[in-house]
């Protein structure tokens, strides 16, 4: 393993440290002290791969997202052709447990003391689904069916910031009322299966 390759496994080990811990104890009380107790290294090597805790925390983030990417492109990959609603629900799902997944971590960031790394985080999901999605299931969607949105990664973009919002806000929300608020948003509402056979999308939280 040459220079580069042990650098990065060592920063590796740092981060998933750190996101254990962040976790485990939430982000307040967890010390770099403690991560590098966790990864078996002096306090004063973390710092040579990361300035500060901040930054530590921001890598965390990062992971995180790479994490939630990495299940959407599965999710992307086993998607049954032209089933459009089931798909859409299958994201809305991988959505919802992803990014509102139980932990300590999660619930710091929803403290008001890191108001500013919250919507750092949700800024950073939003802008590599977003990415993500127009990049690969919009330009999928787009070959056999009229694409009736304008500003398309600005759309997603903003819908994603919206559900973000919405499920923090009202947790118990129904994947029903979510859905039916994604296939608006983007102007699909013809292929859910109810309103398909003439019923009504449950919008009820």
């Amino acid at each position: 393993m040459n220079g580069t390759d042990k650098h990065q496994t060592r920063r590796g080990e740092i981060v998933l440290a750190a996101r254990d811990l962040y976790e485990e104890r939430g982000l307040e009380h967890t010390t770099i002290k403690d991560i590098a107790e966790r990864v078996g290294v002096a306090r004063s090597l973390i710092y040579h791969y990361f300035p500060d805790k901040e930054a530590l925390t921001d890598a965390v983030l990062n992971n995180l997202v790479e994490d939630f990417l990495e299940a959407l492109r599965y999710w992307n990959a086993q998607r049954e052709r032209g089933n459009v609603d089931k798909a859409l629900a299958d994201c809305l799902h991988l959505f919802r447990n992803g990014i509102f997944e139980n932990g300590s971590f999660r619930r710091s960031l929803a403290n008001t003391e890191n108001a500013a790394l919250y919507l750092h985080f949700v800024q950073v999901v939003a802008d590599r689904i977003a990415h993500y999605i127009v990049d690969s299931t919009v330009q999928d969607f787009g070959r056999y069916h009229e694409i009736e949105i304008d500003h398309v990664y600005e759309t997603f973009y903003m819908l994603i910031i919206g559900m973000i919002g919405l499920v923090r806000a009202y947790p118990d929300i129904s994947d029903g009322t979510l859905r039916a608020v994604a296939a608006q948003t983007l102007h699909i509402e013809r292929f859910l299966q109810d309103e398909a056979e003439g019923g009504t999308t449950t919008c009820s939280t």
